[in-house]
């Protein structure tokens, strides 16, 4: 009997993108009017679907409004997106999408995601200069070689660093590099790719589920809660200790399993393919690893960690992520002496072979844009804040957390969601009488959670790159999934008493 072959990531988030164009037929228009704060004029623009009115940017128009923010929270910058306004929700007139908008979305998805979909473009450029240098190849055999019988040292330092960088910043997005980077390093100790996939996606989904100075997550939410970022600081910073510590343990028994066993990886099937794509079989153990090479790998990192810097210090966005790995892969060409037409080659199959991934990132975002278009969003929101009402404390905050949990399948975006639910759901913390960071603790939990198995988030990109199947991942990650979730439930229930 012929095996079913499980669909590709592009034609599951087009099927998505087909549910959600059906949903806007079924489920009612709705919008909730929003306020944006104008920097240049020092002004509010309140806008509904009827009309957009300029209101003074006083605490007392915010008090008026029911915006139980502080007004400095807007004019230093703080909070930059349109927020949502209580009690404004109205029904409209049904909007739905067609076929003719489901064949526009992932274009304008496309287009809405530029800023990402460049990034990892230009990254997969920087990695076919770097694999043209060989010193790839000569680092990884160095390192196996340097970790022979320590190789679980590996999986702690990369889920940690990661976790890390996911805590501070909101380590996400950027993460798409290290795949093709860091999976050959780990295929060289003897596990497999899903050993390498787990320990970069893992570390980056535990550490911004349990952010903590996250700006794009706990900072944002925070401030549109009407609370300080500190307020249930040392919660977040045990759950972190809690999550980070469990998965860590999941991927090393895991791990130890599959090197004592190969034939018991999830991906065995795949043993030989997955090899020949991240280049094993083609690797010399006799490579020189020459101080050039040496240099080159410096520069490589040194692209990471002026990318951190940047966007941890210096406000820098995608733009400026994205050129400093194109000055990173011309400066290697530099050093590496690589001819220019053979460097503009190699750097434009680099950039072909993450094509797919980009792809799939832009009709990502399509789906949102479909939801947005059809204006269902606010109307999920919505009942989603009223299924709460007369709950006890505990109850309250674990059916909190499955409702961001379902939010983030039609709002994957950290900062969007804090912007746009934060202001209509930190309320109802004071009608069950504890305090507002416990909304933003379960919209952390809730997102951070289901971003481990959300096909509109990040996942579906990264398994695109180290080519596994969304069902194999499945079968990976869902034990853990359960554990992680009757962890969060029981830390969240005791918090709230």
């Amino acid at each position: 009997m012929k095996k079913l072959k499980f669909p590709t990531a592009q034609t599951i988030l087009i099927l998505i993108a087909g549910f959600v164009t059906l949903l806007t037929w079924l489920v009612p228009a709705g919008k909730y009017d929003s306020l944006a704060y104008n920097a240049t004029s020092n002004t509010f623009t309140k806008t509904s679907l009827e009309e957009s009115i300029e209101l003074p940017a006083t605490q007392e128009t915010l008090d008026t409004l029911a915006i139980k923010i502080p007004i400095e929270k807007f004019t230093n910058g703080d909070i930059y997106k349109p927020i949502g306004i209580p009690n404004t929700y109205k029904e409209l007139e049904s909007k739905p999408q067609g076929f003719a908008a489901l064949a526009k979305s992932p274009i304008k998805g496309i287009i809405a995601a530029s800023d990402i979909i460049f990034l990892i473009l230009i990254i997969g450029g920087l990695i076919g200069i770097m694999n043209l240098t060989g010193a790839f190849d000569a680092g990884i055999f160095w390192m196996a070689k340097t970790l022979k019988g320590k190789e679980y040292i590996l999986i702690i330092l990369v889920t940690t660093l990661i976790a890390a960088g996911g805590t501070t910043f909101g380590l996400a997005e950027e993460t798409m590099a290290f795949y093709p980077i860091l999976i050959p390093v780990f295929l060289a100790a003897k596990y497999d790719a899903m050993v390498g996939l787990a320990c970069i996606f893992l570390g980056s989904g535990i550490g911004s589920m349990c952010s903590t100075i996250n700006p794009f997550a706990t900072i944002i939410a925070s401030d549109a809660a009407g609370i300080s970022w500190t307020e249930g600081l040392e919660n977040r910073i045990i759950m972190l200790v809690v999550c980070l510590s469990i998965t860590i343990l999941y991927i090393l028994r895991y791990a130890k399993r599959v090197k004592a066993d190969p034939t018991k990886s999830i991906i065995y099937d795949q043993k030989e393919a997955l090899e020949e794509l991240f280049g094993l079989n083609k690797m010399s153990s006799t490579i020189k690893f020459t101080n050039r090479m040496r240099l080159i790998l410096v520069i490589f990192s040194l692209c990471f960690v002026v990318m951190i810097i940047g966007v941890s210090m210096l406000d820098w966005w995608f733009v400026e992520m994205t050129a400093t790995f194109l000055v990173g892969a011309i400066i290697i060409g530099f050093i590496a002496k690589i001819k220019e037409n053979i460097f503009v080659e190699a750097f434009a199959k680099g950039a072909g072979e993450l094509l797919s991934v980009a792809f799939i990132v832009g009709i990502a975002r399509g789906v949102t844009i479909l939801m947005e278009d059809g204006l269902i969003s606010d109307t999920i929101l919505f009942h989603a804040s009223e299924i709460t009402e007369g709950m006890s404390k505990g109850l309250f905050a674990n059916v909190m957390l499955i409702i961001y949990g379902g939010l983030s399948f039609f709002m994957p975006s950290s900062s969007g969601m804090a912007v746009l639910t934060m202001p209509i759901m930190s309320p109802l913390a004071d009608t069950v009488n504890i305090g507002r960071e416990i909304i933003v603790d379960t919209y952390q939990y809730g997102l951070g959670l289901f971003y481990l198995i959300n096909p509109t988030g990040l996942i579906l990109a990264a398994l695109a790159i180290v080519k596994i199947g969304f069902n194999k991942w499945l079968k990976f990650i869902m034990p853990l999934f359960l554990v992680l979730l009757i962890t969060t439930m029981i830390l969240l229930t005791i918090s709230v008493y």
